[in-house]
């Protein structure tokens, strides 16, 4: 939308579904709704390429159709005007790991370019913009959808990154950032993906995704900031519901014969009263507790006789293909369903949660034979007590972006326990020192980690995983470990 109002187009405007009424995607009450508007082109963005029935739909009310989408294609495609996706048959495109936002940003590419050819801009006295001025939203879009981090991936996210530190991101990004309290001038990928990516999400999953992308779209520092402030106490609500919902899971899982100690192959948990704009996080967050397929259910309807789930899976176990599976052998068990292999989402009556769950679990067991049921961090070894120091840590973090398929370097190693206490309610807060090295006292932090069990004035030697990384505070900076993972140790 940036971009092209920048062009000169002067009547561009958006539409999200919410989800809770419409779900995901291009589908024919979309169009509808999109037809009071009048439109003479639809555009979707991360979406459509499955979208058969709503491409129809616009189609027939008159309108062209470009559908721009990075998911796989299936076999039939929507008969859309034009499509872009890198990943459709004999796209000699070479990167195939795009993100929604990176392949509209080609398509922009090319579209300035045909109009600088056709004599657009000059005709009607128009700037040709600068589409690396969009470069923060290309990385914020990149990193929050999670896709794998390949060289090109790496220079759009890298380009972004470049803009922000400079002080020229967006007054969207700036706002979401400051209310996040990270310091522009030293932002990460993570950054994007922990303080930005999630207070956006945030108002999708709790209310409407439309504030987000007006926060990103406004050009006012102050109004900005202030849909910024809506979306950081959004997502401050998320944190509360979610741990009241991490809670029950954690209860049912208690309650079913110690299924924390060695769970079932798959989970399938449900509590009335969940929410269904947070079940994915749930989901996600239980999947790493056990190391299992985990889906999550909520009501649907008031009336809770149609449950909504989202399902999160484990390496190994493509998710899509195992509801696909289920379906097939038990037809009419599921209503429907999508997704791909690391995540999905179903919807199936009420009556038939016991049923499903158990057919979940023979499914899985038939695709997790060879599979890997045990969690496993690869480390990149051991670091000398020496090497626990600003000048490293700081070359590992301007050495980025890191991101998926292209992981930030992980350590591991024995350290003392100087002193340990709970920050944030449930971060631990720590001084190791590396055993053999008690004159090396580090600062570290655990976050998000059982309150119940820590601190443990017991534990003398902890075995960690960390990451090495620079904390600043007050003008300082100070070599940190973030602990990924941590074991007591004798």
């Amino acid at each position: 939308m940036r971009a092209l109002r920048a062009f000169g187009a002067a009547h561009v405007d958006f539409l999200v579904p919410n989800r809770f009424e419409y779900g995901y995607g291009l589908s024919p009450e979309i169009v509808a709704l999109a037809a009071e508007g009048r439109p003479d082109l639809l555009v979707t963005v991360d979406n459509g390429i499955a979208s058969l029935a709503g491409v129809a739909a616009a189609r027939q009310r008159g309108m062209d159709v470009i559908v721009t989408d990075h998911h796989l294609p299936g076999d039939e495609l929507p008969a859309a005007t034009v499509i872009v996706n890198p990943n459709q048959r004999d796209c000699a495109f070479p990167s195939k790991h795009l993100a929604g936002v990176g392949v509209v940003f080609y398509l922009l590419l090319a579209l300035r370019r045909q109009l600088r050819d056709d004599g657009w801009f000059t005709a009607r006295g128009v700037a040709e913009p600068r589409l690396a001025d969009f470069l923060d939203l290309v990385a914020l879009g990149t990193v929050a959808d999670v896709v794998p981090l390949d060289r090109n991936n790496r220079i759009l996210v890298q380009g972004g990154l470049a803009r922000i530190r400079a002080g020229r991101a967006s007054p969207g990004v700036a706002a979401l950032l400051a209310v996040a309290g990270r310091d522009p001038r030293r932002v990460v990928a993570s950054d994007l993906g922990f303080a930005v990516g999630p207070r956006l999400n945030a108002a999708g999953r709790l209310d409407d995704m439309t504030i987000g992308i007006e926060c990103l779209l406004s050009d006012d520092p102050g109004a900005a900031h202030g849909l910024a402030a809506r979306l950081d106490q959004f997502n401050r609500d998320r944190r509360l519901i979610e741990q009241d919902m991490q809670t029950d899971a954690l209860a049912l899982l208690a309650a079913r014969e110690d299924d924390l100690v060695e769970p079932p192959l798959a989970l399938a948990l449900y509590e009335p009263g969940w929410h269904q704009g947070v079940i994915g996080i749930l989901a996600s967050r239980i999947k790493d507790r056990v190391h299992r397929p985990v889906i999550a259910f909520a009501d649907a309807e008031a009336d809770g006789a149609m449950l909504k789930g989202s399902a999160r899976s484990i390496p190994g176990v493509h998710i899509r293909d195992v509801l696909a599976n289920l379906d097939n052998r038990h037809p009419g068990l599921i209503d429907r369903f999508g997704g791909h292999a690391m995540a999905a989402g179903l919807s199936l009556p009420r009556q038939h949660l016991d049923a499903f769950a158990a057919a979940l679990v023979e499914e899985v067991a038939r695709q997790a034979q060879d599979v890997e049921l045990q969690a496993v961090l690869e480390s990149d070894g051991e670091l000398a007590p020496a090497e626990l120091a600003l000048e490293l840590a700081s070359s590992l973090r301007n050495a980025g972006p890191w991101g998926q398929h292209f992981p930030e370097p992980l350590f591991d190693g024995r350290f003392v326990v100087k002193s340990q206490r709970i920050v944030g309610e449930r971060h631990l807060k720590l001084v190791l020192a590396p055993a053999g090295a008690p004159e090396r006292a580090v600062d570290a932090i655990a976050f998000n980690i059982d309150p119940e069990a820590w601190p443990d004035p017991s534990v003398v030697t902890l075995a960690i995983a960390y990451r090495l990384d620079v904390n600043a505070w007050r003008g300082e900076e100070r070599v940190q470990l973030i602990v990924e993972h941590l074991t007591p140790v004798p």
